[in-house]
């Protein structure tokens, strides 16, 4: 969804955007529609009853002149379409990017399989051309180069080159296989080189693409919790303002009798001063800032399932990143072999080389690249060779055995952390020397990362794999410090290890040989302490711990089972980007306090607007509440009802683009937000009314 749209074409496109937005704003006038935001469908209400006493003043005997009742009629109204206007502009973006999304969704002929097989030619003869949403779960398809994924699925079989760049705007391909983390693909995107044999994991109309195209375009957008319980305040708010209204009309018609002088006060005053008093400013805003929240999501690449899991964002306190990739550059590269004694370093080298012929990983690539530069060990056949007659059996790495290693007639090599393999040779009886522990602990205390080799049970040495730490990361880290959020390291490396990158890194805990079991029961322990969690994940060992996140963001390239189970996917795959995320659920979060404290706080300038104008003929000391100056009666509940939709169209720029983030501690933040939007919010009205006044009587519109 990144796009390369020239400056002509995004002016044409937001051009767009605000003409569909107009028309959308008068669609949801629709009552029913309405009736979801309390707060407006009490102003909607007032329209239709300042509507129908302005026909009244215009085609009999009316309550007050027709122009006045007719400009405050016209003047709710588009304090009604204002509010509607800034959702359907928030809806609008995420429509756009949804048109996008179905471009790159096609219906395509797809090469339904009854099994899987090994063989291009097998596989072709037992293709059934059905069109792509004829495909159901658990089917099996064929795709070949050139080809469009006609469904999402897991890869079963081969190993292919992808151009995901209908879905995530990138133009790089990257390699998809079968049987590891990266065996997820996506309908709608291209294969580039070779062939696939895929499971389709989701029926029509299920697919990722599918519930892309729906969260972006908010059809099933929820409200979030402290959405639903902001609305019940408002609502609570218009009710109580709703009741005072009321009772003053028989209190002002008791009043003039009383007193003998004035008169009361009309309905249309009435409606103008409850519509004033409401908190119209948030209530026609707030669900423009929760799509808005969710959109500059989108915009980075970044697909929310759910509002609460935005929103959750902004109040994680506890943050668990991956060590790899994260805050390392990740791709650690072996820079030596050290024997221990009596073994030759080159011997060392060519068992460390063999265990790794089958390792796709860039540190396994690396330890063969080093064997071959150090000591001209050449690459070998993985089957039958003259080494080995009846071929090699390669045993991959589990985060639960944390290590690998190749058998072959009756030689066994292993690679992998230093207390698994030494726990590996001590289980056999055999000497572990202390030169080995040592080397072991030298590598660790330097920030790098040991892994001991053994062959036939007996130890080798140890292999030095160096990883860097990312530039920028440790004051990234003291920013999130300052906000209150604690930042944990998972590594699967040993403590020594961890504990040497933690300090470099500055993260303020860390969790090492991490297994799948230890990161779910580490995010329960920080959960049963009431905080809230965020990780991210892409491998199906990821996908409890995911579940079990207040905040689970998952790579695209990861696993179907670590999508299915996070409730955030980031197109990107790029596990930096938690932190971007929980960025912006905290400015989701402020943007909300901001508006509703100004929305309050801008409430106060109107009693002295609307009061004095309605009640100073009966009671004349109320006309020293008129400290402004305001012309005429007539004019001043004017000019507060036309600042009070005025004031919705300002703000609708700060609902859409939030309020600018700055990492600092949650007291200097409230402290800051009530001196701007507090005091700022109590002063503007004033001003902004007065202003309007001097308006209308330069117009003599009063």
């Amino acid at each position: 969804m990144s796009t390369s749209l020239k400056k002509p074409q995004v002016a044409d496109l937001r051009a767009e955007i605000y003409r569909r937005a107009v028309l959308d704003a008068f669609k949801k006038l629709d009552p029913r529609r309405e009736v979801r935001n309390p707060v407006m469908f009490v102003v909607e209400l007032g329209s239709l009853a300042t509507t129908l006493l302005w026909l009244q003043a215009l085609f009999g005997q009316g309550e007050a002149p027709a122009g006045f009742i007719g400009a405050i009629a016209l003047w709710l109204w588009f304090t009604v379409l204002f509010a509607n206007y800034s959702e359907a502009v928030a809806e609008g973006r995420g429509k756009a990017q949804a048109e996008s999304l179905r471009r790159a969704r096609k219906d395509t002929v797809a090469k339904r399989l009854r099994s899987t097989t090994e063989r291009l030619e097998a596989a072709r003869a037992q293709v059934q051309s059905v069109s792509s949403a004829a495909l159901h779960k658990d089917d099996l398809y064929l795709v070949e180069a050139g080809e469009i994924l006609p469904a999402d699925g897991e890869i079963v079989f081969g190993i292919a080159s992808v151009d995901e760049s209908a879905v995530t705007g990138e133009s790089a391909p990257v390699v998809r296989e079968a049987g590891g983390d990266r065996s997820a693909v996506t309908g709608g995107t291209r294969l580039l080189s070779d062939w696939l044999i895929v499971r389709v994991s989701a029926d029509p109309g299920q697919g990722f693409l599918d519930r892309m195209i729906s969260l972006v375009e908010g059809a099933k957008r929820q409200k979030t919790p402290n959405e639903i319980a902001l609305t019940a305040l408002l609502a609570s708010f218009t009710i109580i303002f709703l009741a005072v209204c009321a009772s003053l009309l028989p209190f002002s018609r008791y009043s003039v009798n009383a007193v003998g002088q004035g008169t009361p006060v009309t309905l249309t005053v009435l409606i103008a001063l409850l519509v004033c008093l409401i908190p119209t400013t948030i209530g026609g805003l707030l669900s423009a800032i929760g799509i808005a929240g969710m959109d500059r999501l989108i915009q980075r690449n970044v697909i929310a399932m759910s509002g609460r899991a935005v929103e959750a964002a902004g109040d994680v306190d506890v943050l668990l990143l991956d060590k790899t990739g994260t805050i390392t550059l990740g791709n650690r590269q072996a820079v030596e072999f050290i024997p221990i004694e009596g073994v030759e370093a080159r011997d060392l080298a060519d068992a460390s080389q063999l265990a790794s012929l089958a390792d796709g990983t860039p540190e396994g690539r690396s330890i063969v690249v080093l064997a071959k530069e150090k000591y001209g060990l050449r690459g070998r056949a993985m089957g039958s060779s003259e080494q080995a007659p009846h071929g090699m059996h390669f045993i991959p790495f589990t985060a639960q055995t944390r290590m690998s290693g190749v058998d072959f007639d009756g030689v066994s090599i292993r690679k992998g952390a230093p207390d698994t393999v030494m726990a590996l040779v001590r289980s056999q009886g055999n000497h572990l020397p202390n030169s080995l522990q040592a080397a072991v602990d030298t590598i660790a205390r330097a920030g790098g990362t040991p892994l001991v080799v053994a062959r036939n049970d007996q130890a080798l040495g140890v292999i030095h794999l160096k990883d860097i730490v990312k530039g920028g990361i440790k004051e990234r880290f003291a920013q999130l410090r300052k906000m209150g959020i604690k930042t944990v390291m998972i590594t699967g490396d040993n403590p020594l290890t961890a504990t040497a990158i933690a300090a470099e890194a500055g993260v303020d805990d860390f969790l090492a040989q991490a297994t799948p079991e230890a990161k779910l029961k580490l995010i329960r322990e920080y959960q049963a302490g009431g905080r809230l969690v965020a990780m991210t994940g892409d491998g199906t060992n990821d996908a409890p711990a995911l579940a079990q996140a207040d905040v689970a963001v998952a790579m695209n390239t990861g696993t179907q089972p670590a999508r299915e189970a996070a409730n955030m996917v980031d197109l990107d795959s790029n596990p930096t980007k938690l932190i971007e995320i929980v960025e912006i659920g905290k400015q989701l979060l402020m943007t909300r306090g901001s508006l509703t404290t100004f929305s309050i706080a801008n409430d106060v300038s109107k009693y002295f607007a609307i009061i004095p104008a309605a009640f100073a003929s009966t009671y004349p000391a109320l006309g020293a509440l008129n400290f402004m100056r305001l012309a005429t009666p007539g004019s001043a509940i004017l000019s507060a009802v036309i600042f009070n939709a005025l004031i919705i169209i300002a703000l609708i720029p700060l609902a859409l683009h939030g309020v600018p983030y700055r990492p600092k501690p949650a007291a200097q933040l409230l402290r800051d937000n009530l001196v701007i939007y507090g005091l700022g919010g109590l002063i503007a009205p004033f001003i902004g009314i007065k202003l309007i006044d001097m308006l209308l009587v330069f117009l003599k519109l009063v």
